[in-house]
């Protein structure tokens, strides 16, 4: 039985406005585009362009050399935010940059979103980036 293509993980599943996703985009083959600097703060930026922040509120992110993590409070669909930000982030770096679909976690009520941001934006520390995450630039979290 082959597994789950990454795509097909969100047939079927709704999102719901005002509720809080943590989402994680990969890039095509793994390929780490985001060591370029020039990429890596267009990937950055453009969580907080208009049209991608129409779709959901920002709440924390850290954009790692191979792939994004991503916590963020809905307006309307979690696949329509996903598709216009890696549109986006695609056309202004010129290249084709994501594998199809991505991977989401609906935060539950009873979850920290303090504890969910602290871990994801200390991914650059696990990943051995850097020793002190205040040294990695491609992150950002509501609660600075």
């Amino acid at each position: 039985m082959n597994p789950p293509r990454s795509h097909a993980l969100r047939k079927g599943r709704q999102s719901l406005p005002g509720h809080c996703y943590l989402v994680t985009i990969v890039t095509r083959n793994r390929f780490p585009w985001f060591r370029d600097p020039a990429i890596a703060r267009i990937a950055c930026r453009n969580l907080y362009a208009d049209v991608v922040s129409r779709h959901g509120e920002t709440l924390a992110y850290v954009v790692m050399p191979d792939h994004l993590h991503w916590l963020l409070q809905l307006e309307d669909d979690l696949q329509d935010a996903v598709r216009v930000y890696k549109a986006r982030v695609s056309l202004m770096a010129g290249e084709k940059l994501w594998q199809r679909g991505f991977h989401d976690h609906g935060i539950r009520r009873e979850e920290d979103l303090r504890r969910v941001a602290r871990y994801l934006v200390a991914n650059p520390l696990r990943a051995g980036l850097v020793d002190d995450i205040r040294d990695y630039p491609y992150w950002n979290a509501v609660w600075l």
